[in-house]
């Protein structure tokens, strides 16, 4: 591995998240193989940290929950199989399948979700989370997009609205793609014309050419937003494969960006929380869910972030002008139609192979 592909994988935990130390410790993944019993502890996406998030949790059990950090959810699967055990971890959907094969996560009982029938239908109702009867593996909070994010001084005004950018040479080495198997594969399988979620081995051939053919324009394939946010802000990026947050950060700042709508479409996804096999923090898990899961944890979500929240409830908190800001419909049916979800890979695993292979210079 290079110094920059180490480099592109280094998760910063933003400053705001330093306040939230006080109440509620940020530790390594790897510092305790179980979690400490009456102390909740949550596995999450860098960013999800934040105190906003958690008030009525925080209020209820001040300081007890230990917060470990991930860029990426096949990383902390990996955390996962090499013996760490939180209480409450938050992949996406495409995910599940896989944790509950692995045997890592337990059922979530419906009736201790005191908002569960507010969740959005589309998201309550997906398949791979019924875990029979009354219950799911994960109980969806956030969705959001992907997409290109670019600088629309850098580039001509007339720039064809396509994921093919991604792959215009005039670009090379001022370009970023996002380090995930459930991002740049499946955008190279759309620019291909195959289906993303079950390719044919004659499929698979044609992703591969489209990421080898990529690999040379890329900066950088990174989780780090941070860094590619800072990377577009100087100018050293024109445009990169990010989520909303960025396109909000950035405009916040005053960079002239713009999140664009494919004509292949964007990808949108939806993560929640699943309940680690074994937890001795039950109780606490359900309060933590039900935490996420109260309007003005969803509210501060859109607000903050410009990702949707998975219940009607943190929608109607936010005001109409705010969400036709973010460009966020206020049923997410409606922004499902447009674009493309991301849900369970057949070919995932041998993406990942391929994608790092390619990483490789294989």
């Amino acid at each position: 591995m290079t110094g920059k592909e180490k480099s592109s994988i280094v998760k910063k935990i933003s400053t705001q998240a330093l306040a939230f130390a006080m109440a509620a410790s940020i530790v390594s993944p790897m510092a305790t193989a179980r979690a400490e019993e009456g102390k909740l502890t949550y596995l999450t996406w860098s960013g999800y940290e934040l105190p906003e998030y958690d008030e009525a949790y925080l209020k209820a059990h001040p300081g007890a929950v230990d917060i470990s950090v991930f860029g990426d959810d096949d990383d902390a699967f990996t955390k996962l199989k090499a013996g760490f055990r939180p209480d409450v971890a938050h992949p996406c959907y495409d995910k599940i399948q896989r944790w509950n094969k692995a045997g890592l996560i337990e059922p979530i009982d419906t009736s201790r979700i005191a908002n569960w029938n507010q969740i959005f239908p589309i998201f309550r109702n997906l398949p791979d989370i019924q875990a029979g009867e009354g219950k799911v593996w994960m109980v969806p909070w956030d969705w959001g997009n992907t997409s290109i994010l670019y600088r629309t001084d850098l580039l001509p005004k007339d720039v064809e609205q396509s994921w093919n950018l991604l792959w215009d040479q005039k670009y090379a080495g001022r370009m970023s793609t996002i380090d995930a198997v459930h991002d740049t594969p499946i955008v190279a399988a759309l620019v291909a014309g195959v289906n993303p979620f079950d390719l044919s081995p004659a499929d698979m051939e044609k992703v591969a050419a489209k990421m080898r053919e990529q690999r040379p324009l890329m900066a950088s394939y990174t989780t780090d937003m941070t860094s590619v946010e800072q990377s577009l802000a100087s100018g050293a990026l024109v445009a990169a494969m990010t989520w909303n947050a960025s396109a909000v950060a950035l405009r916040k700042q005053g960079v002239p960006v713009a999140f664009m709508n494919p004509k292949e479409g964007m990808l949108t996804w939806s993560c929640g929380f699943v309940m680690i096999k074994g937890t001795k923090n039950k109780d606490l898990a359900y309060d933590f869910i039900n935490s996420r899961l109260d309007p003005s944890s969803g509210k501060h979500l859109i607000e903050n972030n410009g990702y949707g929240a998975s219940t009607s409830t943190a929608f109607a908190a936010v005001p109409a002008e705010k969400l036709k800001e973010l460009e966020l419909p206020s049923d997410p049916e409606v922004m499902l139609k447009k674009t493309v979800f991301t849900g369970p890979m057949k070919q995932a695993e041998e993406l990942g192979k391929l994608l790092e292979k390619i990483k490789a210079g294989g």
